[in-house]
């Protein structure tokens, strides 16, 4: 009777051992099969690939892609300063496509010592000790406090309509501003380096002046000064230069 037991429990043993050795090859063969080797990421502008990379394959099995289908079905990485969502998308069982949608910001202005970003609507969506390269500095317009996820108290709501306007065709025509200015009255200067184009208070024909503007810029590169850009003759279109002193 003891003799049978014992053999019994031989076999079991055995048997688990088999299933252990079995089930030990199927997880090298899955971790080596689902390893990811290849990254693709598109849509990232703030954040290098490195760092979106880091983002989204965090944790002990962030490079298994089998743990990311899980992870990351229906739903994206959120949270993330300037990135509204991130998906991610299995192509192979060793490659990955990440697709960042970064926020949409319209520009940023200075508050206490911070940069404080806001979008098409004027809200709130991220402050930050660094300067972020492409969305330029909003300044002339006033407001005495600042709260993330709020509209940005300003008097003129649709001082908001105009900085995007131009935001849109600085992008239109590839062009790199540094800085909006607001003056009292209407007026608008935008700072392109050393270049500040005075754009006046009038809205009509903006894209025709915008059209012109990255012919005007390299010409006037090395120089410092004002481009007067005011008042448009449609039939000439004369500018002044006004050189700083």
């Amino acid at each position: 009777m003891y003799r049978n037991r014992g053999k019994t429990l031989f076999i079991w043993i055995f048997i688990l051992i088999v299933l252990l050795l079995f089930a030990g090859g199927v997880l090298m063969w899955v971790m080596d099969t689902y390893t990811v080797k290849n990254v693709y990421v598109e849509g990232n502008y703030h954040y290098t690939q490195e760092e979106i990379k880091e983002i989204v394959m965090e944790g002990p099995l962030g490079n298994n892609s089998l743990y990311l289908r899980m992870k990351y079905k229906s739903k994206g990485v959120d949270h993330i300063p300037f990135v509204d969502t991130m998906d991610v998308s299995i192509l192979s069982p060793d490659t990955i496509k990440i697709t960042v949608y970064e926020k949409i910001l319209a520009g940023y202005v200075e508050y206490l010592d911070t940069y404080m970003y806001f979008d098409k609507d004027g809200y709130l969506v991220e402050c930050s000790g660094v300067k972020t390269l492409g969305v330029p500095q909003v300044a002339g317009i006033t407001f005495n406090h600042a709260l993330l996820g709020e509209p940005l108290p300003v008097e003129d709501k649709g001082i908001f309509d105009r900085i995007l306007s131009l935001t849109k065709l600085v992008g239109k025509y590839e062009l790199a501003a540094d800085k909006i200015f607001f003056h009292s009255g209407g007026k608008v200067t935008v700072y392109f380096g050393d270049i500040k184009v005075a754009l006046g208070s009038e809205t009509k024909n903006l894209e025709d002046r915008f059209m012109l503007l990255p012919g005007f810029l390299k010409e006037l590169e090395g120089k410092k000064g004002t481009l007067q850009m005011e008042n448009y003759n449609p039939d000439n279109g004369r500018y002044t230069f006004q050189p700083d002193s």
